[in-house]
C-alpha cells in the first residue's frame, strides 16, 4: 500500500462512536440507594418464594365470608397492584445492577438475600477491592493505539503551520485556475518552490502532471488540488523505497552516535531529548560534551544530563575536543554503557579546518571501537528553508552523514524541506522536532508527516 492510500484511509477514517453506558457507569449507587435496593430485593424474593401460598389464602377468605364489604375488597387489589408495581421495580433494579456487576458479584447478591444484613455488608466490602484487578489487563491492551494516537496529533499539531501556509498557497494558485496550459505549469512550479519542496522536486512534479491523465480530465479547482498532492506524494514515496530511518546500534559494545551540524540548529538540544528518550527504554546512556569553543556549550549539556539523570564526560573550555571524545569512548567501553552521544561545535561546512578536526574526531571513534560510529547525524534547523538543504549537500559531500535530524518544525511553515531532503539528497530523515518537550522530539513517521501535512487539503468530490 502506498502513501497515498494510507493518508486517504487515514483521511476517512471514522470516529469511533463514544459508548452510551457511560453516563449509567460513571454515577456509583449511594449508601441509600444500595439500602433500598437490598429491601427491595428481599421483598420481592418473599413474593417470589411463596406465590401460592399468599393465593390460596385468598381463596379461603373470599369463601368463608361472602359478606365483606367493598373496601376491604379494594384494598385487596390495591395490596395486589402494589406487589406488582414492587415486582417490576426490583426486576428493573436487578438488570441495572447485572450490567454494572461481573458473575462473581451476581452469584454473591443471590446468596445475600438469603443472610442477615450484617452478612450482606461484609460480602460487599470484600468483593470491591477486586474490580479493579480484572480492568488491568484492558488497559494494557489500549496502550499501544494510545501511544500511536499521541503520535498522530504531535505530527498533526507540529505541522499545522506548514499545512496552513501550503494550502493557503494551493488555493490563491488555484484561485486564478482557468484551464491545464503552460501558464498553469509555471505557475505550479513557482508555487511549490515558494513552499520548500525543492526546485528539482517542482520541476519534477510539473514534467509528470503534464502528461497526467487524471489532470486532464480535473474540471474543478478541488479536483486538480487533489491530483497536484496524489503526485507530492507519489514521488515522495518512490524516492524513498529503500530508505531505512531508524537507529542503527551495535550489536555488541557501546553505539555511539556523532552530531554535527552549524551553530544555532538545536544539536545540544536534541542530544538531551535523545538522551532522555533512551534512558526511559532501560538504556545505559553517556554523553560526551566535545563542543569546547562555544561558551557554555559544556554547561548546556551538563544540565540536560542532570535532567536526564546521565553522566557527561567535559573537557576545560578551549581545549582538543578530540581529547574528551577519547575519553568518552574509553569510558564507554569500561563501564559497559549502550549508547554514546557526541556534541560537536557548530562548523561552517566550507571551514576546512574545522571539517578537518571532525574527521579526527571520527577516526578515533573508529580506532577504539570496531564499526563506530554506528550513526553521523546531521542537525538542520528547519526554519532556514533552502538554506537548510545547501547545508545538507555540503556536510554529505564532506563527511559520511548517515541521517538527518530536522529541528523547529512546529515554529515554521517550511516543513516541505523534507521532501526536498529524500527527492535531492537521498538521506533519510531519522528524528524530527515537532515542540519543546521531550517526548515532541519523533522519530520520523513518513505517513504520520504525509498526513499531517496534507490533512484536510484532499476531499472528496460530492
Amino acid at each position: 500500500m502506498g502513501l497515498f492510500d494510507i493518508f486517504k484511509r487515514k483521511a476517512t477514517k471514522p470516529e469511533e462512536p463514544k459508548p452510551v453506558e457511560s453516563e449509567t457507569s460513571e454515577a456509583p449507587l449511594t449508601a441509600s440507594e444500595e439500602s433500598a435496593i437490598s429491601s427491595d430485593t428481599s421483598v420481592d424474593q418473599t413474593s417470589v418464594v411463596e406465590p401460592e401460598s399468599s393465593s390460596n389464602v385468598e381463596a379461603q377468605q373470599s369463601s368463608e365470608v361472602d359478606s365483606q364489604t367493598a373496601a376491604s375488597t379494594e384494598s385487596l387489589e390495591s395490596e395486589s397492584m402494589v406487589s406488582k408495581l414492587a415486582s417490576q421495580e426490583t426486576s428493573t433494579i436487578a438488570e441495572q445492577s447485572e450490567s454494572l456487576a461481573s458473575e462473581d458479584s451476581n452469584e454473591s447478591s443471590e446468596t445475600e438475600t438469603s443472610k442477615t444484613p450484617v452478612e450482606v455488608d461484609s460480602t460487599e466490602t470484600s468483593d470491591e477491592p477486586e474490580e479493579p484487578v480484572a480492568d488491568e489487563p484492558e488497559d494494557s491492551v489500549t496502550e499501544e493505539p494510545a501511544v500511536a494516537e499521541h503520535e498522530e496529533a504531535t505530527y498533526e499539531k507540529g505541522l499545522e503551520k506548514t499545512r496552513s501556509t501550503f494550502g493557503s498557497r494551493l488555493n490563491e494558485f488555484l484561485a486564478n485556475f482557468r484551464s491545464v496550459d503552460e501558464d498553469f505549469f509555471e505557475e505550479l512550479e513557482e508555487t511549490l518552490i515558494k513552499s520548500d519542496v525543492g526546485f528539482d522536486m517542482a520541476v519534477s512534479i510539473s514534467d509528470q502532471l503534464r502528461d497526467e491523465v487524471k489532470l486532464q480530465n480535473a474540471k474543478s479547482k478541488q479536483a486538480v488540488s487533489n491530483v497536484i498532492i496524489e503526485k507530492l506524494v507519489q514521488i515522495y514515496d518512490d524516492q524513498g523505497k529503500d530508505e531505512d530511518n531508524s537507529i542503527h546500534f551495535a550489536a555488541q559494545g557501546p553505539t555511539v552516535i556523532l552530531f554535527v551540524g552549524v551553530n544555532g540548529v538545536g544539536k545540544t538540544t536534541t542530544i538531551g531529548k535523545m538522551a532522555a528518550k533512551y534512558k526511559q527504554q532501560g538504556k545505559k546512556v553517556l554523553l560526551a560534551a566535545a563542543d569546547t569553543f562555544r561558551a557554555g556549550a559544556t554547561k548546556q549539556l551538563q544540565v540536560w544530563g542532570d535532567r536526564d539523570g546521565v553522566e557527561v564526560v567535559t573537557g576545560p573550555e578551549g581545549s582538543d575536543p578530540a581529547s574528551v571524545v577519547f575519553d568518552a569512548v574509553d569510558k564507554a567501553k569500561k563501564e559497559n554503557y549502550d549508547v554514546l552521544f557526541v556534541d560537536t561545535a557548530g562548523r561552517l561546512q566550507n571551514k576546512v579546518n574545522l571539517m578537518n578536526e571532525l574527521e579526527k574526531m571520527k577516526r578515533i571513534i573508529e580506532r577504539e571501537i570496531a564499526g563506530a560510529p554506528q550513526e553521523v547525524l546531521l542537525v538542520l534547523d528547519s526554519t532556514t528553508g533552502q538554506n537548510a538543504l545547501t547545508q545538507a549537500k555540503m556536510f554529505k559531500s564532506s563527511t559520511d552523514v548517515t541521517g538527518i535530524v530536522l529541528t523547529k518544525l512546529d515554529g515554521t511553515a517550511r516543513g516541505g524541506i523534507v521532501l526536498a531532503i529524500r527527492n535531492e539528497l537521498h538521506l533519510p530523515v531519522k528524528f524530527v522536532g515537532l515542540g519543546e518537550q521531550v517526548a515532541d522530539l519523533q522519530e520520523f513517521d513518513a505517513s504520520e508527516y504525509v498526513y499531517g501535512l496534507f490533512k484536510g487539503l484532499v476531499t472528496e468530490e460530492g
